[in-house]
């Protein structure tokens, strides 16, 4: 079976089946770009700042060579619809990234939402830790789950100043990403 991602370049493919394919591999030299400025970022919203490129930094772990795609939908199995380039590419750069983007803006008015940035990583850390112990091996992204997202997301957790309303919206809101997700990934394929 050729590589998805390879075939589409050696076949010229279209330019959204090459960027669905190849995303991750900008999200490394963009996540040490934003730790390069993360200097001129103070305050309560550095941590959340830097939920962004600790986040590209696990993607980066998780999806180099297709890992996580590959892992999912073998674990998933055949009838399953699975996830695609094009699903994976939705969930990593719209729901992920460009959710933290508005974190951080909004915490720049609003402090205690902060909290989102911090269920979302604590959130997706568990469900790792969750899958590695139920199939007793590791899986893509495993590392970076426990070595960044549970302590940036403790820091974020900490200083954030949320109301209880915060950090129950901020809790729904991720379970209902994930859960969105692990429905659209599981449903049996058309």
């Amino acid at each position: 079976m050729v590589d998805d991602s390879m075939q589409a370049l050696r076949d010229g493919g279209s330019r959204t089946s090459r960027l669905t394919a190849n995303w991750v591999y900008g999200a490394l030299p963009f996540a040490l770009l934003l730790i390069a400025f993360s200097p001129f970022v103070d305050g309560i919203a550095l941590p959340v700042y830097l939920s962004l490129p600790v986040y590209m930094l696990h993607q980066y772990e998780e999806h180099d060579a297709d890992r996580f795609l590959k892992n999912i939908n073998l674990l998933l199995g055949p009838k399953a619809r699975g996830l695609t380039h094009a699903s994976v590419w939705t969930i990593n750069v719209i729901f992920v990234w460009f959710l933290l983007l508005g974190v951080f803006y909004v915490v720049r008015v609003a402090p205690g939402w902060g909290v989102v940035a911090a269920y979302l990583m604590a959130i997706n850390a568990l469900v790792h830790i969750a899958a590695a112990i139920r199939t007793r091996q590791g899986n893509p992204g495993l590392v970076t789950a426990i070595v960044l997202f549970l302590p940036l997301s403790a820091w974020i957790f900490a200083i954030q100043p949320a109301s209880v309303v915060q950090y129950l919206a901020g809790a729904a809101l991720i379970v209902a990403l994930h859960g969105g997700i692990a429905f659209w990934a599981t449903r049996r394929g058309a």
